[in-house]
Formats: C-alpha cells, structure tokens, sequence
C-alpha cells in the first residue's frame, strides 16, 4: 500500500525551478531516503508533502489526503523534523512534548501516557526535567523526534535528522528510527548527507540532482548499476549528483548554529 504518492510535482520560484515534475510512491512502514547535493530540491520536496508550500505543478497524497485540498488533514496524518532546532531550550523536555501533545489536541486523559511513553523509548525519561539548552546534541535530536510522533502520525518527515551529532550519537538517532518503523509501522522518508546512514537505514534511496530524479532503487540495486557493480553508495551519489558532505557534533548552541549554516546551504 502506498501512503505517499507524487504526480509530476514541481515548485518554481521566479524562473527558478526548485522541484520538476517529481513522481514517487512509498510504502507502508518504508524507510525511505532522499539524497542530493545542496540546493538539488530535497527540503522543497518536504515542505510541499508537509502542506508548507503549496506546488507550482502536479499533485501528491500523503497518507490518502491531498496535499492542496486536504492540508489540513495531511498535517494531523505526519510529522516533521526540519533542519533547523524545533525544540525550546529554555523549557524542559517534558514541558516540550506537553506544548506538542497540547497542538495535536490530545485528551487529557492520553498525554501523560504518550509522554512517558516517547521519553522512555527515546532514553530521555532521566533528563525529561532538566532544560532542553543543556542537552546535547544526539539528545535534542531524539526530543524533537518525540515530539514529531506524539499524535502518532502515519508518515514522519526527517530533513537531516543527524546533522551535526558524533557517531556514537547518529547511531542511537538511527537506532530510535528503526524502533518507530517496527512499533508504530510508520513510514519514513528522511533526507541525509551521510551515505553510510542512507546504506543502513533505508529500504529504497532516490537521488535527486537540479530537482528532478536522477536514480531510485534500494541501495543494492544503486551500488550495482555504478563500475560494474563494484561502487559504494558515495560512489553512486558521486556519479549521479556530486560528493556526499559531512556535519560536526555539538552542544545546544552548537547545534543551532550548524543547523542554521545547513539551512541557508541546503
């Protein structure tokens, strides 16, 4: 069963074309990667599936809505953790999803139990009270992934989920990733620079360059098409779109500034 489904989408600023004529579907419960130099379109191609932009071209059902005539539903139906810090850090975890679980108008009665529920599989429940600026950044990432799912959305958005966190951190990050996909059969389309990421997490990759699709395939079947089979996925990302780039950890603080630098680059 598809939950996302795009038709030819395309988005222009101007004479400037960020998305042309992009036709995908994903499946229920995929974890699914979209890769791309800076600027190739990958963060536009979100927020039209998150109802942020409104298409220039073509069309897209996310999660059986529309995303033009539906937006509201499609909002209730995913989640989104974008590039730049979704996170108060001047409120305590707990006090986050409590603003998140109040937005998604959840019952009294079931925000306790959601948030103890998020706080404990994503390892946050010895933190929970203390504030989020004294977080690092592995744990500022695993929050704003909490409050992204609280309302238990089909679909959840991630653009550059481990952006600026240490190794040790990007594997719990991935790790907390996989747990969502088994438990709650969400779908996942997240967007990396990390191709090492893109080759253990997901279920199929599509590359994007200039805003169209340059290749689709999981990343089996992409390794294979490039030297005779005998590439690596930076191989296959060199070869379709250009070189991979990397992030450095941080702290709160820290975190926000290379999110902000990646931001205004990507």
């Amino acid at each position: 069963m598809n939950v996302i489904e795009t038709h030819e989408l395309t988005l222009q600023f101007g004479d400037f074309t960020a998305v042309n004529g992009v036709s995908l579907a994903l499946q229920e419960g995929e974890i699914f990667g979209l890769l791309g130099p800076n600027g190739a379109g990958k963060t536009t191609m979100i927020k039209m599936l998150t109802t942020l932009l409104p298409p220039s071209g073509g069309g897209a059902i996310v999660a059986g809505y529309d995303i033009v005539s539906q937006s509201a539903q499609v909002r209730r139906s995913t989640g989104y953790v974008p590039q730049l810090l979704s996170a108060d850090g001047n409120m305590t975890g707990y006090e986050n999803l409590l603003i998140f679980a109040k937005i998604f108008d959840l019952p009294t009665n079931v925000r306790e139990e959601r948030i103890q529920r998020l706080l404990e599989m994503m390892g946050l429940q010895d933190a929970a009270s203390r504030m989020v600026k004294t977080y690092s950044g592995g744990m500022i990432r695993k929050l704003e992934i909490a409050q992204s799912v609280i309302h238990r959305p089909r679909v959840l958005f991630l653009d550059e989920p481990t952006v600026g966190l240490d190794p040790i951190a990007r594997a719990s990050v991935w790790e907390h990733i996989k747990r969502l996909r088994d438990e709650f059969n969400t779908t996942i389309l997240l967007t990396t620079h990390y191709m090492d990421e893109a080759d253990g997490l997901c279920q199929r990759i599509a590359i994007m360059h200039q805003g169209q699709l340059a290749a689709i395939g999981s990343p089996q079947e992409l390794k294979a098409s490039v030297n005779g089979g005998a590439a690596d996925l930076n191989a296959v990302f060199s070869h379709f779109a250009g070189a991979a780039l990397e992030a450095t950890p941080g702290s709160y603080l820290e975190t926000s500034r290379t999110r902000i630098n990646a931001r205004r680059v990507g």
